[in-house]
């Protein structure tokens, strides 16, 4: 997976409240960036979150800079506390805005349940995605 620090939305952004990103991409006019090769919005953790229930993570757009009534074009359903540890990704397509134009600003949200004390998030959109965390069972023969 190869970054951009352009299409970075959340820099260890701290997750305390529901919240917007701390950045916005900016895409010149409105456009529908899920159209295409598949893009996705890849949330890091950078620091374990602490003490809330769940957070849910979106992909938004908006006609507006601060990301204002925004349009929800990929999520996660929400993930419970337990499984948002350091180094967790947590990956979520930009869907194509069927029969519509898309809107200007790409960001993200995110949803929380509960009260954290800890937690940061960075987000950055990306082409691939890739996971170098599994392993596969070893000493089978192929005949």
């Amino acid at each position: 997976m190869i970054t951009d620090k352009l299409l970075r939305v959340s820099e260890d952004q701290a997750l305390t409240t529901t919240a917007v990103s701390t950045n916005t991409i900016d895409l010149s006019v409105a456009r529908d960036v899920g159209e295409g090769t598949a893009l996705y919005m890849n949330f890091a953790v950078t620091e374990a979150l602490a003490n809330g229930t769940s957070v849910k993570f979106e992909v938004i757009s908006s006609a507006a800079a601060n990301l204002g009534t925004p349009t929800v074009i990929g999520s996660t359903d929400a993930i419970l506390t337990a499984a948002l540890t350091l180094g967790k990704n947590v990956v979520v397509r930009i869907n194509p805005d069927i029969a519509g134009k898309g809107q200007r600003y790409l960001g993200a949200r995110y949803t929380i349940a509960g009260t954290f004390n800890a937690g940061k998030v960075t987000a950055d959109v990306v082409e691939t995605i890739g996971d170098g965390r599994k392993f596969y069972a070893s000493g089978f023969t192929v005949a």
